[in-house]
């Protein structure tokens, strides 16, 4: 054999390795709920994007707290799993290849912060849904019937970690595409407007610098539901200013977007004040105060990241400094 062929042999096998490897082991990224925070529980509409910037797989290895720490969580998750097999039947999970495996120190290695509304548990999910499902949905063909399905088990997986889950953070981490969620069981894949790197506006994250506890806010939010007047203005102001700006952002049609943007983000600083984290509630005003930008929860709030649009991002980016913007979108 040529030393030529040989080079091509060994670049050959050097690319099959690679993508084994990829195969046995997947990442699965961030997610980001641009609209709907809270509205999805109650059947409204909302826009979910990968966010690639964050990411996980699971490993095996022992060799630091870390990876023990991760190892337990998923030791109490299987059981969880084990004892919900009814529930959960139609997922057809093969838990005892998953007890198999964490017998030889399974762990989910994971950069995605905890607490931040970023769907740390939501990949964790997509992973074990991807690796023990025997008769898994393919993200490539997936039919809008099974999306739906597949968030609804979704959901019951994840209940595991918040108590209560709509399913749609594992479902975006497993899909991986743009979603848009029109009611809980109706789903549909959707496309962006192209991005614009020249323009000047922006969608960014905010470290508020504290980590969020979904259960507690979850629990929060269903108190406050039981109360006609709340009600009345989640229907009629919150959805409705959420459904406009899902329906402007992907129009690309931005200016009656930051009209009802103001609105949302006054909504949600009159009525779920205790779910923005305190550090942020100063600029948050000064946001709806100087149009600079407007500020939104990122998830169920408390804490971790905070969502933000703005017309000028460099101005944005300057005045919030303290809180390191991470743009996410350009228009």
């Amino acid at each position: 054999m040529t030393h030529k062929k040989w080079s091509c042999c060994v670049n050959l096998v050097n690319l099959f390795t690679f993508y084994f490897k990829k195969m046995k082991n997947p990442l699965f990224y961030a997610k980001i709920l641009l609209f709907g925070e809270y509205g999805i529980i109650q059947n409204s509409k909302g826009l979910t994007i990968p966010y690639n910037f964050y990411k996980g797989t699971l490993k095996f290895g022992d060799a630091n707290q870390k990876q023990k720490d991760s190892s337990k969580v998923l030791k109490d998750f299987c059981k969880y799993l084990k004892e919900n097999s009814q529930i959960l039947e139609d997922l057809n999970l093969d838990l005892e290849a998953f007890q198999k495996d964490l017998q030889n120190n399974l762990y989910f290695d994971s950069d995605i912060p905890q607490g931040y509304g970023v769907g740390s548990s939501g990949a964790l999910v997509a992973a074990i849904y991807h690796r023990y499902a025997q008769n898994k949905f393919d993200p490539s063909s997936i039919k809008k019937d099974q999306i739906a399905l597949l968030k609804n088990s979704f959901g019951l997986m994840e209940c595991f970690f918040h108590g209560k889950s709509s399913g749609v953070d594992p479902l975006i981490c497993y899909l991986n595409i743009p979603l848009l969620i029109h009611s809980q069981n109706e789903i549909d894949k959707v496309g962006l407007p192209g991005e614009s790197q020249s323009g000047k506006g922006a969608v960014f994250l905010l470290n508020s610098g504290e980590i969020g506890h979904t259960a507690p806010l979850i629990d929060y939010f269903f108190d406050k539901m039981k109360n006609e007047g709340f009600r009345k203005t989640l229907k009629e102001e919150f959805i409705k200013y959420n459904d406009a700006c899902i329906e402007s952002f992907l129009k690309g049609d931005f200016s009656p977007l930051f009209g009802d943007l103001k609105k949302l983000s006054t909504w949600v600083m009159v009525h779920f004040k205790p779910m923005i984290p305190k550090p942020m509630l100063q600029v948050w005003q000064q946001g709806l105060s100087t149009n600079d930008y407007y500020l939104k929860l990122c998830g169920s709030g408390g804490g971790g990241y905070i969502l933000g649009f703005t017309r000028d991002y460099q101005k944005a980016e300057k005045l919030l400094k303290a809180y390191h913007p991470q743009k996410i979108y350009s228009f």
